[in-house]
């Protein structure tokens, strides 16, 4: 089993937690339709970059 040598600091410890935050989806509004959709994804009325795609 692993086990530290000394006890790390506050500030490394931040470091390594640094990355580790949430972010929120990116959202895409249509310009034809007005459509909210996620990016690289598909609306639900089936437009695909503004060209209607199913």
């Amino acid at each position: 089993m692993a086990v530290q040598k000394s006890k790390k600091s506050r500030s490394k410890r931040g470091h390594r937690r640094s990355h580790d935050n949430l972010s929120l989806p990116v959202l895409y509004k249509n310009k034809i339709n007005n459509e909210i959709s996620l990016y690289h994804h598909i609306s639900k009325n089936g437009f695909y970059k503004g060209k209607k795609v199913i």
